[in-house]
């Protein structure tokens, strides 16, 4: 299936949503979505210690795969919260140029 907008994913990704019977509805995608990103820091840490960070074609597959498992955890999250993937991904592009527009790209602080 080919989606064209994130509009398209966002919904079509819900058709394979199951609820697992925990404490509120956010916390299943969000356990996901950590477990899902560690396993791609874990196969970047691989490239590094492994392949001297030389990304394999093969590599760039895995990784797709596991970054998706990620794009649909996260989606999950956002539908539960309301919010379309388009309207969080606009926000923080006003977030980044702010910063970058007044120079605190770097720093801590979520308000910065």
């Amino acid at each position: 299936m080919k989606t064209k907008k994130y509009s398209d994913y966002q919904t079509e990704s819900r058709k394979t949503w199951r609820l697992i019977k925990v404490e509120g509805a956010l916390a299943y995608p969000t356990l996901g979505l950590v477990n899902e990103a560690g396993e791609v820091a874990g196969k970047v840490k691989k490239i590094y210690r492994d392949k001297n960070g030389i990304v394999s074609e093969e590599d760039r597959e895995a990784l797709k795969a596991e970054l998706g498992d990620v794009l649909w955890y996260f989606t999950q999250i956002c539908t539960e919260l309301g919010l379309t993937l388009e309207e969080v991904a606009e926000a923080n592009l006003e977030k980044l140029f702010s910063r970058l527009e007044r120079n605190k790209l770097g720093g801590e602080g979520d308000n910065r």
